[in-house]
């Protein structure tokens, strides 16, 4: 299964284990969905949950040969949406088609739309991908730099 992916992945993979797993044990199945976020997956908590993920710490470990074939079976799953396709969703609110949509409503879609988030996830996501000069007097936002920061796309932050 390993020999399936690159060997970069591989190296991150490991890389996140170092970080987020306990040595002897693996890493704790309650971080699950955390570390194929790292890894730049994008699991529902229901597949979380479907891969072996658990609600509470020390229910279940996961070792790092564990890992690999969850990481490789999601990284075949077709539905995770990428930076095009959250593009398309967050152009619904961007009523100027100018590239802009109010922060609130951003905000508003983040914590409550799909799989919402409690208010510290929303607030960790908002701090960490919207610019603190970016919002301008009417309240609006490029939309595309908060996608591509959540996307990890600085190809598209540095165009």
């Amino acid at each position: 299964m390993a020999a399936d992916i690159p060997r970069r992945e591989l190296e991150n993979i490991q890389f996140m284990f170092e970080i987020m797993a306990d040595p002897q044990t693996g890493l704790d199945a309650v971080d699950l969905g955390d570390g194929l976020r790292v890894l730049n997956l994008n699991p529902t908590m229901e597949m979380v949950k479907k891969l072996g993920g658990t609600e509470r710490r020390n229910e279940k470990k996961i070792t790092y040969e564990e890992f690999i074939p969850i990481y490789a079976e999601l990284k075949k799953e077709k539905e995770q949406g990428c930076y095009e396709d959250f593009l398309e969703c967050l152009k619904l609110y961007d009523k100027n088609e100018n590239g802009l949509m109010l922060l609130s409503e951003l905000n508003y879609a983040i914590r409550n739309l799909g799989e919402p988030l409690d208010d510290y996830q929303g607030d960790e996501l908002m701090e960490d991908c919207v610019g603190p000069d970016e919002e301008d007097d009417d309240g609006f936002i490029p939309y595309h730099k908060f996608l591509a920061r959540m996307c990890c796309r600085d190809d598209i932050l540095n165009a």
